[in-house]
């Protein structure tokens, strides 16, 4: 079934695939998408499935599904204190571009690479191609990791503190950390790196690179939280999430390539 995919038309593929799947997002009872999100979303994965196919998009779908899921955890909890996601954790095209920008680009770059437009130096160790399936991993990697830490933290952290002083704070603090949330970020990442692995879009070092840059994104986006996001009314949690999953892609790539050099 999957060859017989692989060998149509994958833009046609993806528009038709992402008819079906947003079609039945549309009617489930618990709304996971706005009805903007839904045109967003699908625009995303027609992206992601015309230049990575079905490898990448299982990749950008499981970062959904689980992102989704864990937004609802403890969710009467923190609506109750004030500190759920907006709409209930039900995304909008500013969450799915805030969460996929960066993977898209990545996307985009491969595509343009591997239809000839941009020409990819063959000499080039790790290649263009590779260093950029690792960055798109690796920025669904940060993302599913900042997504776990927030929500597990701010429901079950027992003690949450801020990162730039490690005073505590009250749960939901922009900036604060607790234990919980940070091994759940960890756990997260390690997941979904071990996905990008299991379809072949990045190598065992890459599953690596993708905990390190992810957990690294993840304690930075805080520091912004922490000490920028209040002063700046254009640094919405949207925006952050950009640099978040931009920090941790081109960390990722980075190792990926000073390793190649060292070895």
């Amino acid at each position: 079934m999957i060859s017989l995919i692989s060998s149509a038309n994958p833009w046609l593929v993806g528009i038709a695939l992402n008819a079906i799947l947003l079609s039945f997002v549309w009617f489930v009872p618990k709304k996971l998408l706005t009805p903007a999100g839904i045109l967003h979303a699908g625009i995303l994965g027609v992206l992601v499935w015309g230049t990575l196919g079905w490898q990448g998009y299982l990749v950008v779908a499981f970062y959904f599904l689980v992102g989704s899921g864990v937004t609802r955890i403890g969710l009467a909890q923190k609506e109750a204190e004030g500190i759920a996601e907006k709409r209930s954790g039900v995304r909008g095209p500013e969450n799915v571009w805030g969460s996929a920008l960066t993977a898209a680009l990545c996307a985009v770059g491969l595509g343009l690479i591997n239809t000839g437009i941009v020409p990819s130096p063959q000499s080039l160790i790790p290649s263009p191609q590779s260093l950029l399936m690792l960055g798109y991993v690796a920025s669904f990697s940060t993302k599913l990791s900042d997504t776990c830490a927030s929500e597990v933290g701010k429901a079950y952290g027992k003690r949450t503190f801020l990162i730039t002083t490690l005073q505590p704070v009250a749960r939901g603090t922009e900036g604060a950390v607790s234990l919980e949330g940070t091994l759940a970020g960890v756990v997260a990442s390690v997941a979904i790196a071990i996905l990008g692995w299991g379809v072949s879009l990045v190598t065992p070092m890459g599953i690596l690179w993708c905990v390190v840059a992810a957990f690294i994104a993840t304690n930075l986006e805080s520091v912004i939280g922490a000490t920028l996001q209040a002063k700046y009314t254009w640094l919405t949690n949207e925006v952050v999430n950009i640099f978040n999953t931009l920090i941790g892609a081109i960390a990722a790539m980075v190792f990926a390539f000073i390793w190649a050099s060292l070895v």
